[in-house]
C-alpha cells in the first residue's frame, strides 16, 4: 500500500532541499512550484483567521464602549485594515487542498467554520475571550508553519537564481 503524504510534510522534510544542486532544472522548478502553492494555502488560512480576529476585536471594543458604530457600519474598515485598497484580484485560490496535517486541518477548519459571527450578539464576554484564544492559537500555528514553508521557498528560489546567473555567465564566456 502506498502511503499518502501531504504536501506540507513533503516540503518540510530536510530531504526536499538537500542536494538541490544536483537535481535537474525541471525538478527544481516543480519543487519550487509545490512549495509556493503550500505557502499560498497557508497564507490563505492565515488571512481567514485574521479576518475573524479583526471582527472579534471590533466586537470586544464595541462592547467596552471604545467603538460606537455597529459591526455592519464598520465592516469595510474592519476587514479592510492593512489593505492598500487597490482593488486588485485576490492572489488566493477559491478552492485549495489545505497543507496542514489532517488533525490540525480539522482543528483549523472547525475554528473557521464556527458560526460565532452569526451568534455574536448572544455570546457572553467569556465566550468571546475563549473564541479569541482559540483563533489566536490557530493563527500562531499557521504562522509558524508558514514561516517554515517560506524558508523552503527561499532555498529553492536562491538555487534557481544561482543557476540562472551561472547560465548567463556561461553564455558571456562563449
Amino acid at each position: 500500500m502506498t502511503e499518502y503524504r501531504r504536501r506540507i510534510d513533503i516540503i518540510l522534510e530536510p530531504e526536499f532541499v538537500d542536494g538541490i544542486e544536483a537535481i535537474d532544472l525541471a525538478e527544481l522548478r516543480a519543487r519550487k512550484k509545490m512549495a509556493d502553492e503550500v505557502e499560498t494555502e497557508l497564507s490563505y488560512y492565515r488571512r481567514l483567521l485574521h479576518g475573524r480576529l479583526d471582527l472579534l476585536a471590533f466586537e470586544m471594543r464595541r462592547r467596552s464602549g471604545e467603538e460606537t458604530r455597529s459591526l455592519i457600519e464598520a465592516l469595510p474598515d474592519v476587514l479592510g485594515a492593512g489593505e492598500d485598497g487597490g482593488g486588485g484580484r485576490s492572489r488566493f485560490p477559491t478552492v485549495f487542498s489545505p497543507a496542514l496535517p489532517d488533525d490540525r486541518r480539522r482543528y483549523i477548519d472547525h475554528v473557521l467554520d464556527d458560526d460565532f459571527l452569526s451568534r455574536l450578539p448572544t455570546l457572553g464576554d467569556g465566550e468571546l475571550l475563549e473564541i479569541r484564544d482559540t483563533l489566536d492559537e490557530a493563527e500562531t500555528e499557521i504562522s509558524a508553519t508558514r514561516r517554515s514553508a517560506q524558508k523552503v521557498v527561499d532555498v529553492l528560489h536562491n538555487e534557481l537564481v544561482r543557476r540562472y546567473k551561472e547560465d548567463a555567465a556561461d553564455l558571456t564566456i562563449i
